[in-house]
Order: C-alpha cells, then structure tokens, then sequence
C-alpha cells in the first residue's frame, strides 16, 4: 500500500463552506464522491489492540492511560510478542484484514520494547495482515526501521485544530505531531490521522481540523473520525456527548476533502445508533473497529456490526480475498464503478 498523493490544495473559506452546507446536500455530495472513487459496498474492518497499557507521561485531556489522571485504567507493562499474534490471529479469523497495536508511550525509545514492536509488526505481516502502529512520536530512523520491519501505516492523530490543541495537551506541540507524520511519510509509510470531536472545541475547530488534514502531503491513507467517549477521572469527564448528525457531517466533509481515504468510524460508535452510522456509511465511512475495546474504551459487539453490515448490504474482504471486480464504466471524477454497483436499477 503506496501513500496517496493528492494535486488539491483546499482552502479553509472552501472547507468552511462545504462544512456549512446543509446536511441531507453534504451527504449526497459525499456519496457520490465516495461511489466515484471506492467501492461503495466495501467496508474495511480493522482490530486496535493495546500492547502497553497505561501510565503515559502526555497530559492529553481525553485520555485515561495518562499518568496525570486518576483513571479506572489499569497499567499493563508491553505485551510479548505471542500473546499480540494470537489476538491478530483471532481477528483475521473474525474478518479483520489490519490489526493495529497501540503503545502508551510519549515517544518511541530504541531499545528492546522497540525491537519487540518490530517483531510484532513482522509477525502481524507474516499473518497476511495489514499492521498498524501508534506509538507516539517517532524518528526518522525509527520510522524506517517500522518500514523495514513490514509496517502498513502508522497512526498519529492531530485530535482538533492548532489553536484548540494548547487547551487539550501541553507536553507535546501541534508541530511535533506534524513532525512524526512528516517522518512517516518519508519513510513510505501510509499515514492513518484523524481527529477527536467533543473535545470542547468549536465549529471552526473541526473546519481548520479538516483543512489541515486535507492539505497533508501525502494526503493520510486513513482517517478515523472519533467521537469522545467521556470517562471518569479526566478533565473531560463530564463533557456532552457529541451530536449525532455532527458526527455524520464531520465523516462526510472529510470524505469530499479525501476522496481515496478509508473514513474510519472509530471511538464513541458504541453510542451511535444502527440508523446515524448508515447513514455515515451513505456519506462515506468504509471502515470500522471490531473488538470488544478501542484501547480502553468499550466497542460495538462483533455480532452487532455483522448484522448492520448485513442489513445495509455491505461486506467486508477477508484476508487473501480480491477486490470485486470494477465494470471498466467511467464514474465521475475518473473514479471506479464495481460492476454489481452499475447494474443495480435506478431509483424511480
């Protein structure tokens, strides 16, 4: 998997305005970006687990693993290496094609635990799995050597805008997390950044949050759109939960703005209706998290996101499995058109 690279640049009046289009307009623009360039039928499931849990020197608000919070989260020193294969090896066999490991660590040190990731990510490949990692900010070299070690894509998420940020986290700068996807990138690794909504921020917050995103180069491979999952012991406790339909037009914007990018539905979808996350799929979400927890946080059932998925027509590709074949119709924008989309009859 090659990183996307992208010849638009947006500006934040053109992301503010198709952020404050009105939502039914903004969804049927989306869906038809998201049709021109992906199979609209496929949804990519992936399975995050955290191989060392807890005890992280970041101040992130939202976050229970850090140290500066009194948190329900146990700390866990980083999992060996079999014990991590065997649940990838559980999640291909449920369906999952990338599985991601997550690390509380401020920042990557050389050393063992760092030789041990690297065996992991070799393992995870050897199971014909794409591997993800986030583990923090990392080197140019550190990079490198995940490169050469297999890894697919690496997450660091921006969670809000540059302005916002200083108001969530201060033991690390907006700049060092562009620093760290800058050195990803350059290594030939896919980028996987997205945000945080309900942080507190504002409207303007999740426009600039976008615009930054959109504007990356390369543009991320994955963005996964999180919605904050209040817990009990950090600063953000007792915030709201995010608007649904918030969630919806957040996950349709960034779909116009990365039109090859797996729109991951991620955090908070546990208390998302069946009905809001059909229509995230419409506006062009094509990927989730299966498992019982997102690091810490509680995650739909497995058997929950078959039957939507079901219900709604959609599938998901099993490790080995090709992609369905594509008629060869010029779709929009030069995009794809699979050949059960194109003979499926019009609407009256």
């Amino acid at each position: 998997m090659t990183a996307m690279q992208t010849t638009q640049t947006w500006s934040l009046e053109a992301v503010a305005e198709l952020y404050e289009q009105p939502l039914l307009d903004l969804v049927f623009r989306a869906a038809q970006v998201h049709r021109a360039n992906n199979d609209p039928r496929e949804v990519q499931l992936c399975t995050l687990a955290s191989i060392k849990t807890g005890k992280c020197p970041e101040d992130c608000a939202y976050c229970p693993q850090s140290a500066h919070f009194e948190s329900p989260v146990e700390a866990q020193k980083l999992m060996q290496v079999e014990p991590v294969l065997e649940a990838a090896r559980a999640a291909r066999d449920s369906g999952a094609t990338r599985f991601c490991m997550g690390a509380a660590w401020r920042e990557v040190t050389d050393g063992r635990a760092f030789e041990r990731v690297l065996d992991m990510v070799k393992g995870v490949r050897d199971l014909g799995m794409e591997a993800c990692c986030t583990l923090g900010m990392l080197t140019e070299d550190q990079a490198r050597r995940l490169k050469e070690a297999g890894l697919t894509a690496y997450n660091h998420n921006l969670d809000t805008s540059e302005e916002f940020y200083p108001a969530i986290i201060t033991t690390r700068t907006y700049q060092d997390r562009l620093n760290t996807i800058r050195n990803v990138a350059r290594a030939g690794i896919s980028v996987c950044c997205g945000g945080i909504l309900g942080l507190g921020e504002e409207q303007a917050d999740r426009i600039k949050l976008l615009h930054t995103l959109a504007n990356l180069s390369p543009q991320p491979e994955s963005v996964p759109i999180n919605a904050l999952v209040p817990v009990e012991g950090t600063p953000l406790a007792e915030n709201a939960r995010v608007d649904t339909f918030d969630w919806v037009r957040a996950i349709a914007v960034a779909r116009i703005l990365m039109p090859q990018a797996k729109v991951r539905l991620s955090a908070g979808r546990l208390e998302i209706p069946a009905e809001a996350q059909a229509l995230a799929f419409l506006a062009g979400a094509n990927s989730i998290f299966t498992g019982e927890k997102l690091l810490t946080t509680a995650n739909p059932e497995l058997d929950f996101d078959r039957q939507l998925l079901d219900q709604l027509g959609l599938y998901s590709r099993r490790v080995g499995e090709p992609a369905k074949e594509t008629c060869g119709h010029a779709a929009p924008s030069g995009g794809i058109c699979t050949a059960e989309a194109h003979a499926a009859p019009a609407l009256a």
